[in-house]
């Protein structure tokens, strides 16, 4: 997965961009690299202090990865990543030879006590060194880590719609004390219109928190006090129920 991602105060923010100016003279673009990361989501059971990744590199050149730990809260309708000691990574910088493969622990310092630890871990190509004409493309990657506490715990999920001016929200409050996840969704309105949420955003409702989704809708947005029908998927399996518009606070 690829940014974006705001990071909190004590992190620092590295982005990958690349822009080409070009004048009088001609700019290649530098072969880019090919990660393979698995996996793509990290669970720690109750007890479990430690998992690994597998980076391979697969490509005909050697690559170098910066591999950070950040705690992940969801705040403002962002994801926010704050740096931590609570998770350590060892190595924390690696060079992969072209080809190979490379081990990275992940090394779970103090265990949560009655409810989710919620974490990622940012992987960050460092570009090779400079080349005179070349601009390189680097990758970045966040794997999100879940950490389960002694007791079991689950999420519980409510929605509504808000609607605000001309636009219409979705609104999707976790009071549980677990991650879920938002998938497949549609609207149907009172008309027969099946509203859908904008393809590419994250899915994940981190637990005790509260988010909003921006609904597509072409035509006349429905009216405060209507019941549109919610279609959707999450980690319980479906979700089918009525839900109202209401004005946004």
């Amino acid at each position: 997965m690829i940014l974006p991602y705001k990071l909190g105060r004590s992190a620092a923010r590295v982005q990958a961009f690349a822009v080409a100016l070009i004048f009088c003279f001609a700019v290649r673009i530098g072969s880019s690299q090919q990660l393979s990361i698995m996996p793509v989501n990290v669970f720690l059971t109750p007890g479990q202090k430690s998992a690994a990744l597998t980076i391979t590199n697969p490509s005909t050149s050697d690559t170098s990865i910066q591999i950070r730990a950040y705690a992940w809260q969801q705040q403002n309708n962002e994801d926010q990543l704050t740096e931590t000691e609570i998770l350590a990574v060892s190595p924390p910088l690696v060079t992969i030879a072209a080809g190979s493969t490379q081990v990275v622990r992940l090394i779970l310092r103090q265990t949560p006590k009655d409810r989710e630890a919620t974490y990622r871990i940012l992987l960050d190509q460092i570009p090779p060194p400079g080349e005179a004409g070349v601009i390189h493309m680097v990758l970045r990657f966040s794997i999100p880590i879940f950490v389960a506490p002694p007791a079991q715990v689950a999420s519980q999920l409510d929605f509504h719609l808000e609607r605000k001016d001309n636009q219409l929200f979705l609104v999707g409050v976790n009071s549980g004390q677990s991650h879920d996840v938002l998938r497949d969704c549609i609207l149907n309105t009172p008309g027969g219109r099946k509203l859908k949420l904008p393809p590419g955003g994250s899915p994940y409702l981190l637990g005790g928190t509260t988010r909003l989704w921006s609904i597509n809708v072409e035509g006349d947005l429905p009216k405060i006090g209507d019941k549109l029908f919610l279609t959707a998927h999450n980690l319980g399996g479906s979700i089918e129920k009525q839900i109202e518009v209401t004005a946004a606070p």
